[in-house]
């Protein structure tokens, strides 16, 4: 498969804030001095104050997280992008959980579609996506193994393929 080309790395808060550090100082250890940003939650009203940290938004962004549920996050992480006059370029991720992805309808519910949030991401936001593993390798991985101490967890990761997946 092709590489994703970026100019700087973004972690949406919580997870992600770790995990676009963490490539950082991996990518650094390569070689390649790679800037990140991440934001926070609440706003800081003292120091450098603000909702975004580190190095400033700009060029082609990848956003960094540990899981794509709803795309929530990412749809939160590239209205900030683009709101600082960056571009969210593409989504790396450790886990494809496969899951329904949400749209928020005209009178306001939100309701589930036919489609995973990588899936919309990808058709709908345009972005590339990369995940590590998806919730089908999980379960390929867990009947490998079955015995006594993964038997429940095959249960319950099945039971929530069943309930969320598409």
């Amino acid at each position: 498969k092709g590489r994703i080309g970026y100019d700087m790395l973004f972690g949406p808060a919580y997870k992600g804030i770790t995990l676009a550090s963490a490539t950082a100082i991996a990518l650094a250890a390569r070689g390649h001095d790679t800037a990140f940003a991440y934001n926070r939650k609440e706003a800081k009203d003292h120091g450098e104050g603000g909702t975004l940290v580190g190095a400033p938004l700009k060029g082609r962004v990848l956003i960094v997280d540990d899981v794509m549920s709803a795309g929530t996050a990412v749809r939160e992480s590239i209205a900030l992008i683009e709101s600082a006059g960056a571009k969210a370029h593409a989504v790396a991720i450790a886990l494809d959980r496969q899951e329904k992805a949400t749209e928020k309808q005209a009178d306001g519910e939100v309701k589930d579609v036919p489609y995973s949030a990588v899936q919309y991401v990808r058709s709908t936001l345009g972005l590339s996506v990369c995940a590590i593993a998806n919730l089908d390798d999980l379960l390929h991985y867990l009947n490998l193994r079955k015995g006594a101490d993964i038997e429940q967890h095959l249960q319950q990761v099945s039971d929530y393929r069943k309930r969320y997946g598409v």
